[in-house]
């Protein structure tokens, strides 16, 4: 069996709408989990695990709980201070961010960037797969919410872009 992350995204939203609190699929070379707790407000836990090349059994990797503050970086602010003229890039996947495509090269946007639909603005690594995001609208980057290198959340926040 295969998951993709589009499957994968789509299969976190749906148990986002329903009242599962628990559930366990098991692949070829995956083991996903989702579990959480209905009555509390906090957001589900995710454990992906890649199988090992030998007969090993499989341990569970732990994945920082959505909406969790990821290692020593500051929490992304409020979104009281977010103003309405600006539109969200959001990460459609859970993953880590990189403002440019290599370590050392320039980033695909900087503050006061302009930019257009379609251009690459940061790379998503999941699961040892490199996968650039392009921003769907055009305009002049205001805010970038993520530092290089900082795990992120399905949905979370990564930059604020001024439409043109």
């Amino acid at each position: 069996m295969q998951l993709d992350h589009d499957q994968l995204r789509q299969l976190l939203a749906l148990l986002g709408d329903s009242d599962i609190q628990e559930l366990k699929l098991e692949g070829d070379d995956f083991r996903l989990e989702v579990r959480r707790n209905l009555p509390s407000p906090a957001p589900a836990t995710v454990t992906m695990v890649q199988a090992p090349a030998g007969p090993a059994p499989l341990a569970p990797m732990p994945v920082a709980p959505v909406g969790a503050a990821p290692g020593p970086s500051a929490p992304p602010p409020p979104a009281a201070s977010v103003r309405s003229d600006l539109q969200a890039v959001t990460a459609p996947m859970v993953g880590t961010f990189y403002r440019s495509s290599a370590p050392g090269e320039a980033p695909f946007v900087e503050v006061g960037s302009r930019i257009s639909a379609g251009q690459p603005v940061c790379i998503l690594e999941a699961m040892k797969l490199m996968n650039e995001l392009e921003c769907e609208f055009s305009g002049e980057v205001v805010e970038i919410l993520v530092e290089n290198g900082t795990p992120v959340e399905f949905g979370q926040v990564l930059m604020r872009i001024k439409a043109a």
